[in-house]
């Protein structure tokens, strides 16, 4: 259940002593082919961290031999010796995996506008390499190894498998816990297939992918530097894979990584799937959905147990006409089953609303339209805040 899934790839991951507690912090992922084509997403923040800047150059013909990834430092913000670093890291990968260092992806996190010590991300590449010649650099133990390397706040690995009955499979790993908002979220994710399919398929195939699943997830409303999402295709299976069934598969599998990330979300108290139904399009559906996503006073309200619909409603006509059409007196609410308000007037007293459980749905129907979307979110805790105020310290 890891990126080693698929036939054609390698992983490891090492202690390069970029994480003060002492633990896994660099990761190296091989694509050994026969195939080298790959897709990959970014943040859209405009602030973009150097590992960034080099991977979109890297992405220019879509060819990836090697990803290398590492937390304990996000290169962000860090001038022209971070983007040197960055640079230095790909061609340690690439001299020790004779590729070329313009096919290998970097990625970082942590905290931003500091340097990281490129003498340690060269020893950690040089030990993950020696691991990926290994009899065990395919085992699904080297593919938990490369996902606990990218954690940072999170409390666990995430993984994710599909085997297909045409003979393929996808693996993915993902990090994140902190600044989940579209654009993707504070995550690096890294999905492998053993499928034959080129750049221009597995490009299309994971911006419908993420458009579903990575872009629904809105914890806190923070855009982070350094998003990347990344498909690498080894064709080691031998198997063409029909785009269709591709695309649906891989859909699923970045949703159960989008939950998964939910689920670790920092200081979470509650997993919240806010659904709107019923609007003039998805677009509309999502617009609404995200703006009751972003309401704190919602937010804390649900870490209260307090179903208060009301801050649904006021958080929902936030929503300027021209950007989701609905009549503002013809909504509905429900929350966790229960129908606590129509057509814009109360209907099922709120106390019947059982908020104890970690999970919470929110529906919420415009009557406008035949189109309907899902964000998930968190709460609001206290917990929160307390990880967040001492991150950098």
């Amino acid at each position: 259940m890891s990126v080693t899934a698929p036939a054609g790839f390698a992983a490891a991951g090492v202690t390069a002593g970029l994480k003060k507690s002492g633990g896994l912090d660099l990761a190296l992922v091989q694509n050994l082919g026969p195939l080298a084509n790959a897709a990959t997403v970014f943040t859209l923040n405009r602030c973009q961290a150097n590992p960034v800047i080099w991977s979109k150059q890297v992405m220019a013909d879509g060819t990836v031999s090697a990803i290398v990834l590492n937390s304990g430092g996000a290169n962000c913000y860090t001038g022209r010796i971070g983007f040197q670093t960055t640079h230095a890291t790909a061609e340690a990968v690439a001299a020790r995996l004779e590729v070329s260092a313009g096919d290998v992806l970097v990625c970082s996190t942590g905290l931003i506008g500091e340097q990281l010590d490129l003498d340690k991300l060269k020893a950690g590449v040089w030990e993950a390499s020696l691991a990926l010649q290994g009899d065990a650099a395919g085992s699904p133990e080297a593919g938990l190894a490369a996902a606990e390397a990218i954690m940072t706040t999170d409390t666990r690995p995430k993984q994710a498998e599909h085997r297909s009955t045409a003979g393929w499979t996808i693996g993915g790993m993902a990090k994140g816990a902190g600044m989940l908002a579209p654009g993707l979220a504070t995550m690096l994710v890294v999905i492998t297939t053993d499928a034959v399919l080129d750049s221009a398929q597995l490009d299309t195939a994971l911006r419908q992918a993420t458009r579903l699943t990575f872009d629904r997830l809105d914890s806190d409303g923070c855009m982070s530097t350094n998003d990347t999402v990344s498909l690498l295709a080894s064709g080691a299976s031998g198997v063409d894979a029909d785009p269709a069934e591709f695309t649906d598969a891989l859909t699923g599998l970045c949703r159960d990584l989008t939950l998964q990330l939910q689920a670790d979300a920092e200081g979470a108290a509650h997993d919240v799937a806010i659904e709107v139904v019923n609007a003039v399009s998805e677009a509309e559906a999502v617009t609404v959905a995200r703006a009751v996503s972003r309401s704190n006073l919602f937010k804390a309200a649900i870490y209260g147990n307090d179903p208060n619909w009301g801050r649904v409603l006021a958080a929902a006509g936030t929503v300027s006409e021209a950007d989701a059409a609905f009549d503002p007196y013809g909504i509905d609410v429900a929350i966790n089953g229960i129908q606590v308000c129509t057509a814009g007037e109360p209907d099922q007293p709120r106390e019947l609303v059982d908020l104890t459980p970690r999970a919470v749905s929110v529906v919420i129907d415009l009557h406008a339209g035949a189109e309907t979307a899902t964000i998930w979110t968190s709460d609001l805790t206290h917990d929160y805040v307390e990880e967040n105020s001492a991150y950098s310290s």
